[in-house]
């Protein structure tokens, strides 16, 4: 049985050194390229593949969220966050969101192999030193977590959250949406809203305490 792959990563060589390993494996085809969050769920809506491979730090739409919204849809694809970072808050909201694996860039190319291939049966994988016990720990934690009112945002208000979060202003956002800029700016004031902050300074530091920007890879 042959597994379709698509990669997303906003790096070329990445991605062009990825498809060279994994079409080593006979029955790996990659099937589509994404450079960005949006156009990752634009891929997964019109080619359909088994397994995505995805950068946690690809722009417009972070890996997370991107996992997030992925894994809302019916009939979703296995998703395989790769990234450098083994910090417990950043695997913790992979698992929350649906990833089917974890694996970090330090790690083997067979790691990677050995993750998509796991997914598929319904397999969870973590990247050593990450182990299951301790995620297993980390989601007992998350629900015993208090009211996060980061979850009362619509997947468009944290789209534009996202946008805003990487430098984007309003125009830009209405046009990469398909939205009106009025619509950016009714967002905008709701999402300011619903997580109670007052200045882009607030909104920015929320941000970076999510893990929504972060040193790129």
């Amino acid at each position: 049985m042959t597994i379709s792959i698509l990669l997303a990563d906003d790096h070329t060589i990445l991605r062009q050194g990825l498809r060279l390993l994994l079409e080593s494996e006979p029955d790996f085809n990659i099937i589509g390229e994404a450079s960005n969050g949006l156009e990752v769920l634009t891929k997964v809506d019109t080619l359909a593949p088994e397994v995505v491979v995805l950068d946690v730090g690809i722009p417009e739409l972070n890996g997370l969220e991107v996992t997030r919204l992925i894994c809302q849809r019916r009939h979703h694809p296995k998703v395989v966050v790769l990234s450098m970072y083994s910090k417990e808050a950043y695997v913790l909201e992979a698992m929350r969101n649906g990833a089917s694996a974890y694996v970090l860039k330090g790690g083997e190319v067979n790691e990677l192999v050995q993750a998509i291939r796991q997914a598929v049966q319904g397999i969870r994988y973590m990247s050593p030193p990450l182990t299951e016990r301790a995620i297993e720990s980390y989601l007992h934690q998350m629900k015993e977590e208090p009211f996060d009112p980061y979850d009362t945002l619509t997947n468009r208000e944290r789209e534009i959250l996202h946008l805003i979060a990487e430098g984007h202003i309003n125009s830009e956002i209405s046009k990469s949406l398909v939205i009106s800029l009025r619509t950016v700016e009714t967002h905008r004031a709701k999402i300011m809203h619903k997580l109670g902050l007052n200045s882009h300074l607030e909104l920015m530091r929320f941000a970076m305490d999510r893990g929504i920007v972060s040193p790129r890879e």
